[in-house]
């Protein structure tokens, strides 16, 4: 008998900024299984449930094999070789360039890309076409932040690390919710304050998440309202005497003008505008004050707003005011919700900003770049950013743009602008790893890239931790490392445009990228000249500044009070409340708000590929406050019609209490692969912050409106989920409303629900084709002419393996549940057909899964609570919360509202 040899490598997850490290185990072909790294420092062996299972995610079905060219946009693309798709997209970026200059074409990336990449993409756009129209996605989450450290800094990093988070004896967590995004870093700042109770946690969210629900204090401000929040905190701070003057003046300017600002923030008035009682403004503001160590955790709460460099500014005003920063548990700590994106910021990989946190309008900066690139086409001024850049292709201004790793056409507000851009454009090519997403269908040119355990690189954490990305398994197909595909680009449009100084892209490896970027580094703030691949192999990941002759990264920032400014000074800003940009109105009188899942990322493209991703929560909803719901005579389970001046969508309703009165929350995530709409983003505007252009996509106003769909049709079929998926895209958009999710652990399966006032014509005929429902000896029907009922069962060695119920779908609830769980039917066929909510004998429970990592559903651990279990029992009995422990919040929350039967002695 073989044996299968098996191999360890280790690298990095590649969803969230925690940038936890992995054990990656293959056959060489195939990745079998992952773990946590114990020895990185960044999450000590702990993963979340998406890093857990990653290895799901691997199957080449809806992968992107090979390189596809188009030749017309009314042609489907067509497989060629990648000398002729890159000598075609030479041909057409040269072409445009050499007829509309350099800025008429844009590149638009991903802080889901490995440093390397970025650094060859921006070398390639500045320094050899001479444009800087080249922006990432991380302008939509990370460029307030990026914005309010070098405008209260100097230059753009974290003060602290991780550790920090751990020594506080104050966590600020504003705009977060670390328990669904940053799901490790929330076990390790749950097991400090486990291990030190006396340690507080003050939540700045809207909603009551499973972050605020374990806060001492949470602050449910009303939307927008977080810069007269923090004005109001640092009025109080002020007036108790908790100012360290000797800090302000020795290592500050700017606090006159602050103080005299927040004056005005006066409790009561601030209480009011944020909606919150003014004894919790004043008790936040005295643990500030008394507290020893006090770290402010931030993310796209602050960052998704037309305030949002503000929104920092105000947060950080109170930490210079305290001297709470430059020591070990203090200071102002932004999260990154990307793997990468602080890696994309350093090497200079968007439109404002050049290598090695340099300013692209600062002449001495260009000039050292010039010599490095050996260039004299280095822009003066900054490029378009995100939301500019493809109102320029939908103006005509940009002819050509390139999509790297991301997917605008779901993750841009006002998706509406961003679809009429890309139909606009003269060509657009788009490089990923997947053939699945929302932008796809939108290219001319599609490049097959490498994806996660194939990719090989580097990349820094939110703590400016940099850590290698090592490849554990062979890339697939004719797949390409992100920087090959760029490098080889760069190399044939260099000697199109300037064929006397070729040579400048001749990188053998990865590691040769990873060199140069170095010695760009060397004197600047973020300096890593002393930090190469074989120091982070033999030494483990380093943060940064790693200069030349360090022996390791250096901890904390600013520790001696100077910073990177002109002074040496950090700068206060008087700034002042200014709110949402979309103002609720009669009109539109609901806050719309979105955020994250606790086991999805982005848009779906990776993490719904794994059913088991999906048994947490299913399939979009809006949630709403059940009074508002009362008071509107709306019941669960409706369609609301949620729209605005930009667009509508149609989903359920669920009852929350996470809610104040008066406002809803979409998830982020869900898309037309999973949805009959394109997802929020629909909803969202397309207004920037001023000084980050930054968009607002956490808040919308909007008003909701109940739909009567009578027609309604649930399917279910187990088999290959890829292809049924592809198979139903089609049918959901010949409906109103449509939903796809994946079911079931073991035997994967795709359950799909759609309504309208009536069936379009030979829709259940296409479905059943869709799913491989036709008739045959595996299946059973029930029809009623009279009422347009059809049903059909597929059975196979007593099994369910697939229905479909179309005019009538009261059994579509337990049905659904069978198929979840294998299949397993006991009961005579016809009861499939049947009226009924329930099963015959009621043993079929439907259910929903709490803890991924073991399986474990609601209905098990509402039994156990009921029978007195306590959560060390619970986690020794069902083992629900013992893995990754992304479900422990929502556990103990469970203990709060399912009461437990008194044991009777």
């Amino acid at each position: 008998m073989n044996q299968r040899t098996e191999f360890e490598t280790r690298s990095t997850c590649c969803y969230c900024g925690v940038g936890c490290g992995m054990v990656i185990r293959s056959d060489g072909e195939k990745i079998i299984s992952v773990e946590g790294d114990a020895s990185h420092p960044a999450n000590l062996g702990r993963l979340c449930t998406k890093g857990r299972t990653l290895p799901l995610t691997m199957a080449n079905d809806g992968r992107a094999l090979y390189p596809a060219l188009r030749a017309s946009r009314d042609e489907a693309r067509q497989r060629v070789s990648w000398d002729v798709a890159l000598d075609t997209a030479v041909n057409r970026f040269a072409d445009i360039i050499e007829a509309h200059g350099p800025d008429s074409v844009a590149f638009y990336l991903s802080g889901q890309l490995l440093t390397e990449d970025y650094y060859v993409f921006n070398k390639l756009a500045k320094g050899l076409i001479g444009t800087a129209n080249i922006d990432t996605n991380s302008r939509l989450c990370m460029s307030s932040a990026v914005m309010g450290y070098k405008k209260a800094f100097g230059a753009d990093a974290p003060p602290g690390n991780y550790e920090d988070l751990e020594l506080a004896d104050l966590l600020i967590i504003a705009g977060s919710n670390m328990a669904y995004a940053h799901p490790v870093l929330f076990r390790r700042i749950e097991a400090a304050k486990q291990a030190h109770p006396e340690k507080r946690w003050i939540v700045i969210d809207p909603r009551r998440t499973d972050t605020a629900a374990m806060a001492d204090l949470h602050l449910a401000i009303n939307p927008g309202t977080d810069v007269a929040l923090f004005n109001g905190m640092l009025h109080l701070l002020l007036w108790d005497g908790y100012a360290d003057r000797r800090y302000i003046d020795a290592s500050t300017t700017g606090f006159d003008d602050v103080k005299a600002l927040v004056r005005d923030y006066t409790p009561k008035l601030v209480a009011d505008i944020c909606g919150i009682a003014e004894q919790d403004l004043i008790l936040a503001a005295k643990w500030f004050g008394e507290s020893k160590n006090v770290t402010s955790l931030y993310c796209m709460g602050l960052n998704q707003s037309v305030q949002g460099t503000d929104k920092n500014l105000a947060l950080i005003n109170l930490h210079l005011a305290t001297a709470q920063i430059g020591r070990p548990g203090a200071g102002p700590f932004s999260l990154t919700g990307q793997p990468n994106a602080m890696g994309g910021r350093e090497v200079g990989g968007m439109a404002t900003m050049l290598a090695a946190h340099r300013d692209l309008q600062n002449p001495e900066h260009r000039a050292e770049m010039a010599k490095f690139w050996a260039s004299d086409v280095i822009p003066s001024q900054p490029g378009l950013s995100a939301v500019g850049l493809f109102d320029a292709v939908k103006s005509g201004k940009v002819k050509a743009v390139w999509i790297a790793c991301t997917n605008p056409v779901h993750s841009m507000p006002d998706q509406q602008l961003v679809e009429a851009a890309l139909k606009n454009a003269e060509f657009v090519v788009l490089q990923e790893a997947f053939t699945t997403t929302d932008t796809a269908p939108f290219a001319d040119l599609l490049l097959p890239a490498t994806s996660w355990g194939e990719k090989e690189g580097s990349v820094t954490n939110s703590e400016r931790r940099i850590s290698r990305v090592r490849p554990a398994i062979a890339a697939p197909g004719e797949t390409k490392g992100d920087w090959w595909i760029a490098t080889q680009f760069a190399k044939r449009l260099e000697a199109r445009l300037s064929p006397l100084s070729t040579g400048r892209f001749e990188y053998e490896n990865t590691e040769a990228i990873f060199a140069e970027h170095c010695l760009t580094t060397e004197g600047r703030d973020l300096d890593i000249s002393g930090l190469s691949y074989e120091i982070l192999e033999a030494k483990g990941p380093q943060l940064w500044p790693f200069p030349k002759g360090a022996t390791e990264g250096l901890a904390r920032r600013y520790t001696d009070g100077q910073f990177e400014t002109a002074d040496g000074k950090a700068k206060f800003h008087a700034v002042r409340h200014l709110g949402t940009a979309d103002k609720t109105s009669a009109r539109f009188p609901f806050h719309l708000l979105t955020g994250r899942l606790r086991d999805q990322w982005h848009g779906m493209s990776r993490t719904g590929r794994v059913s088991q991703l999906l048994e947490h929560v299913a399939s979009a909803a809006v949630s709403m406050n059940p009074s508002d719901m009362e008071r509107r005579g709306i019941k669960a389970g409706q369609l609301l019609k949620v729209s605005n001046t930009r667009g509508a969508i149609l989903l359920p309703v669920e009852a929350s209490d996470e809610l104040a009165s008066g406002s809803i929350f979409i998830p982020m995530h869900w898309n037309t692969r999973f949805w009959s709409e394109a997802g929020v983003n629909r909803l969202t505007t397309a207004k920037v912050d001023p000084i980050s252009f930054q968009p607002e996509l956490k808040h919308a106003a909007v008003r909701v409106e109940v739909v009567d769909l009578p027609w309604q049709c649930v399917a279910a079929r187990m088999g290959p989920t890829e292809i049924y998926l592809d198979n139903l895209g089609p049918l959901l958009k010949k409906v109103k409303f449509a939903t796809v999710t994946l079911i079931g652990r073991e035997t994967p399966a795709v359950l799909v629900q759609f309504a309208d006032e009536k069936a379009p014509e030979g829709f259940i005929e296409a479905l059943d084709a869709a799913l491989s429902l036709e008739a045959s000896e595996a299946t059973q029907d029930y029809v009623d002419q009279a009422k347009q009922i059809y049903k059909r069962g597929r059975w196979e060695n007593s099994q369910l393996t697939g229905f479909r119920l179309a005019g009538e779908t009261k059994a579509a609830g337990w049905l659904g549940e069978c198929v979840k769980q294998g299949g397993g039917w006991s009961w005579p066929r016809l009861q499939a057909f049947a009226p009924r909510a329930t099963p015959p004998n009621g043993a079929l429970t439907v259910s929903k899964t709490i803890c991924n990592c073991v399986g474990v559903t609601d209905t098990a651990i509402k039994a156990a609570i009921e029978g007195g279990a306590d959560f060390q029992t619970l986690q020794k009995e069902l083992k629900c919360g013992t893995q990754c422990g992304s479900c422990v919040p929502e556990i103990k929350r469970m203990f709060l509202t399912q009461p437990a039967t008194p044991v009777v002695v």
